[in-house]
């Protein structure tokens, strides 16, 4: 039976195409939430773009049809604008009888589910809207359209247990045909099924479908780094190789997601030459009270944002050498034109070609951030976004909508990108117990 959506304000402002993503459904959108995305319309944030866009997209629908009577969408089903009524607040129970947006809308809806003969569910991502309209009678559900099960996220990696002549036939050669559902890209490990300590690691290359060993780091590491685990060789591989144009790195704190970035970044750009330059960013977003504005220029206002990047670089440049000399600090770096710390808040419009971008606590943006952010990369450009989806400052997101998650699960069968899920930390003992315990 064709089933009738719902909709609130905040479902649209999210998504301003959730009306095409409901198949052959019937949709409703209450008078309240015209004039509530009314009031975003001249924000300059991404809010404010999905106000003026989702109002664009209703004016092309009234000019075919009165929204108040229905209008025909292309999945089968109508579009329809229902008005407020005073009296639909006697629906609700009195202590919701006020003449406030979130009770008005619930009014409409729960006026329509009565009128209604088929099933109606209200949609909403306001958690509190939800239970209220389930107190009321309403069935509601959450926007989920965009949202990826994190327990469910793609890893990168996976198991092949073989016979033991061919984790040896895969050391001899370095490739091997091997059967399986593999995603491009995608690391594995064979293990001997007769002895789990015999074991093979390689990646999936998506054209030829075989697997070959991993690029391994120089004698003298990455800037001196050295990968501590499976998982960062694997993540390591990914950075290095240039075929590879965007590399998604998740995990929780103290795995090394950014650390491997950076080390790779570096010796892309310092050492061989690959990249014209290492760009680093990471959204702005504080953790607890904010300190409001900061004083000075654009690169003195970000110093306080980008100082764990500046603590990663410190760390590969070991602050002095054998001889006691200090080594180039990350400021030498900028003047010398090798690193670049740009705000997320400047690159829309932008084409970045050539260079090595390392966009740093990603699971902060949304969907539509993260796209705007990949489609910037210009020719000969690589990406690597890192974060941790348990770790989110942004209220908007959470660790299933998030951009990051969001961005693994839709890129995880093309030849051109690859993903890690690092799970053993390596910062210190104590860091691995608090994010393990706390």
């Amino acid at each position: 039976m064709k089933k009738t959506y719902i909709l609130d304000t905040n479902v649209l402002l999210h998504d301003p195409k959730a009306i095409f993503k409901f198949e052959e459904n019937d949709l409703v959108i209450p008078i309240t939430v015209i004039e509530e995305i009314d009031r975003f319309k001249k924000d300059q944030t991404e809010t404010g773009r999905n106000a003026r866009e989702i109002s664009r997209i209703l004016d092309r629908f009234r000019e075919k049809s009165r929204l108040t009577e229905g209008v025909k969408l292309d999945g089968g089903g109508q579009l329809l604008v229902e008005i407020y009524q005073s009296t639909h607040l006697e629906h609700l129970p009195p202590e919701l009888q006020t003449d406030m947006g979130d009770n008005r809308i619930l009014a409409v809806a729960l006026d329509y589910n009565e009128r209604s003969q088929g099933p109606v569910i209200f949609v909403t991502k306001d958690t509190n809207l939800r239970i209220k309209a389930d107190a009321v009678g309403l069935r509601a559900e959450d926007y989920e359209s965009d949202k990826v099960s994190i327990e469910e996220l793609y890893s990168g990696t996976a198991e092949a247990f073989v016979d033991k002549d061919v984790v040896d036939h895969f050391y001899a050669e370095g490739h091997l045909q091997l059967e399986g559902d593999y995603c491009p890209n995608q690391c594995v490990t064979l293990v001997n099924a007769s002895n789990p300590s015999h074991t093979a690691i390689g990646r999936h290359d998506g054209p030829s479908g075989e697997f070959h060993c991993l690029i391994k780091a120089p004698h003298e590491g990455l800037w001196g780094l050295h990968p501590r685990n499976r998982e960062q060789q694997f993540a390591l591989d990914l950075l290095l190789n240039d075929d590879i144009q965007l590399v998604s790195l998740v995990g929780k704190a103290g795995t090394g997601k950014t650390l491997l970035a950076i080390a790779a970044g570096l010796h892309k750009v310092a050492d061989e030459g690959k990249y014209s330059r290492l760009l680093v960013s990471r959204p702005i977003f504080p953790m607890g009270r904010d300190l409001g504005y900061l004083p000075g220029t654009v690169e003195e206002k970000l110093t306080p944002w980008m100082q764990p990047i500046f603590d990663n670089i410190d760390l590969l440049l070991n602050s002095v050498d054998v001889t006691g000399k200090h080594k180039r600090g990350y400021h030498e770096l900028v003047d010398l034109g090798i690193l670049q710390i740009e705000p997320l808040t400047y690159i829309r419009g932008r084409s970045i070609p050539n260079q090595f971008i390392i966009v740093d606590e990603a699971q902060n943006l949304t969907p539509h951030e993260i796209k705007t952010i990949v489609t910037r990369s210009g020719e000969g450009t690589k990406i690597i976004l890192t974060g941790d989806p348990y770790q989110i400052d942004n209220p908007y997101v959470d660790s299933c909508s998030n951009g990051l998650s969001y961005l693994v699960e839709k890129l995880k069968g093309q030849e051109i990108a690859g993903h890690i899920t690092l799970r053993k930390g390596e910062r210190s003992c104590l860091a691995e117990l608090a994010a393990n315990l706390l």
